[in-house]
């Protein structure tokens, strides 16, 4: 299974993946951006807020469902 990946370390809050793709990302209380929803992964809207990133920091990352699940036992 795929998931968004933003290193928030390194988002200099500029917005554009959240004007552009609402459904996927948002900002945290620092005003950086943060994935959203994992859902619709296809959608046109989050590869153009993937490569409008001007420090091309969003990607995908592959998960396995075990290690979500531990991720989620745990919190």
């Amino acid at each position: 299974m795929k998931k968004i990946k933003v290193l928030t370390d390194d988002c200099i809050g500029c917005g554009a993946c959240v004007g552009i793709d609402p459904e996927h990302f948002t900002f945290n209380d620092e005003g950086y951006s943060i994935p959203k929803s994992n859902e619709n992964l296809d959608s046109e809207a989050l590869m153009n807020a993937i490569e409008s990133c001007p420090v091309g920091i969003i990607s995908f990352e592959e998960v396995n469902d075990e290690k979500e699940e531990e991720t989620e036992e745990t919190a």
